[in-house]
């Protein structure tokens, strides 16, 4: 595996290579204009010679004596050692040249002009200058070698510099995570501290604390639920290993043990409710949707859950209505059971001689599922927690044995799996639950898209 590199050295790296980058761009830009300053003056100093040289000729037009010519050339030409001249006419005859011996091949500017000297030629004398510029371009050299070592000093300092810098800029960060290295399933209350945080890390350390705060409540949820799991799987059990302990203690009829495994079969079957119950939830927690078909009326469903109700709704004195109708694309066997989960709640909980309402309501993309009845209202601080599994609440926990307190939690599970949610409230005696559904697989998909 390719070994990571911390964010320090990397930015370090990266200010090192800018910083090399501006400050070689400064020393080429300092190196090219010293050049160009050299070239200037040496221009400037061959064509100051040369208009020296045209007057020293022009003096010396009056003069046929070439001595006086040759001599007063010389002289022009005294402390200047890297300045040479030559004189020829236009045959090529050669009046005057000054030159060193071993004449170097490089690094070296000349200047060609015409000059009038009637004595010496009767006519134009071509003149040369020759500038020797091997001190300048040992100058520049060093220049350039001063200014690379510059650079490469600046680079150094600038590198080593940004790399302090940057470990005091991210200490921040790691005093983070420190906070976080700090945290553990036992300790999910403690949220970060971002009061000595920049402005930049604010928005991470809000964000990480209302994660935090999710987290210790499904933490807190979990723990709960395996209570009571436990708790609700621990009597029948209990009762089950009695059952069993009795029966076994003297011998039985077979009437006797026919009634024992009929009481015992009663405590299996709740069992095995509650952990078909649990794997759905899990399944629907983890993510699963709901398999939608067409359906051209909610309003049929609605009677065939009123039809299995029948006997209950009759044994507690109580009439069932349907108002509303709609269509849509469901999971025909989810809505069935969320609406006999509700009818249920609701048959248990109405007043005799009262009716229990299925409302049924369209939008343009969902449908909303209302079970209403009139009976003992709900303490407000218990409806915001009826969709909670097992949750142990006197109104919401009354009720037969076979009624194990996940039916309202499946409820909201269905109606996750629909992109919907669910809704309750309790006042003045009526009590409404219900719940929300996307109409389409399209408008379910976008929501959770938009959830993401």
């Amino acid at each position: 595996m390719k070994p990571v590199l911390s964010l320090g050295l990397r930015l370090s790296r990266w200010l090192m290579a800018l910083s090399f980058a501006g400050l070689a761009a400064v020393c080429a830009i300092v190196y090219a204009a010293t050049s160009y300053s050299f070239t200037i003056q040496q221009d400037e100093l061959l064509q100051q010679k040369a208009t020296q040289v045209r007057h020293l000729l022009a003096e010396t037009m009056s003069s046929a004596d070439p001595a006086l010519l040759q001599h007063k050339l010389d002289d022009f030409l005294v402390g200047h050692v890297n300045l040479w001249l030559s004189l020829q006419d236009r045959d090529g005859r050669l009046h005057y040249e000054k030159r060193p011996a071993p004449i170097p091949t490089e690094n070296l500017r000349t200047l060609r002009f015409e000059v009038v000297s009637t004595e010496l030629s009767d006519g134009q004398l071509e003149a040369t200058l020759t500038l020797d510029t091997r001190d300048e371009q040992r100058l520049l050299h060093k220049v350039g070698m001063i200014l690379v070592a510059a650079a490469a000093c600046g680079v150094g300092v600038i590198g080593a510099g940004g790399f302090f810098l940057v470990r005091a800029g991210l200490r921040p960060v790691q005093h983070l995570a420190d906070q976080t290295a700090r945290l553990a399933a036992d300790t999910l209350h403690h949220r970060l501290d971002g009061s000595a945080q920049p402005a930049e890390l604010v928005p991470l350390v809000t964000q990480f604390n209302e994660l935090l705060t999710r987290l210790e409540r499904a933490y807190e949820q979990s723990e709960n639920f395996n209570a009571d799991v436990a708790h609700e799987l621990c009597t029948p059990l209990t009762t089950l290993i009695t059952s069993a302990e009795v029966a076994l203690r003297k011998p039985r009829d077979n009437q006797e043990l026919r009634e024992v495994l009929a009481a015992n079969l009663e405590d299996l079957q709740r069992m095995a409710s509650i952990v078909q119950d649990m794997l759905f939830l899990s399944r629907a927690d983890c993510g699963a949707l709901a398999r939608r078909v067409a359906v051209g009326s909610l309003a049929a469903i609605a009677s065939d859950v009123a039809e299995f109700h029948e006997d209950a709704i009759e044994a507690a004195g109580l009439e069932l209505k349907i108002v509303g109708n709609g269509a849509g694309e469901f999971d025909v066997g989810l809505l069935n059971r969320a609406l006999s989960n509700l009818v249920s709640n609701a048959t248990r909980f109405a007043d005799r001689g009262t009716a229990v309402e299925i409302h049924i309501a369209l939008s343009d993309d969902e449908a909303r599922l209302t079970v209403v009845n009139r009976g003992i209202a709900i303490d407000p601080k218990h409806v915001p927690h009826i969709f909670d599994r097992f949750y142990r609440a006197d109104v919401a926990r009354a009720g037969s044995v076979q009624n194990h307190g996940l039916g309202l939690a499946i409820v909201a599970a269905i109606a996750r799996m629909h992109g919907g949610q669910v809704f309750a409230r309790s006042e003045n005696g009526l009590t409404t639950v219900g719940l929300t559904l996307k109409r389409h697989m399209q408008a379910d998909m976008e929501g959770s898209r938009e959830g993401e």
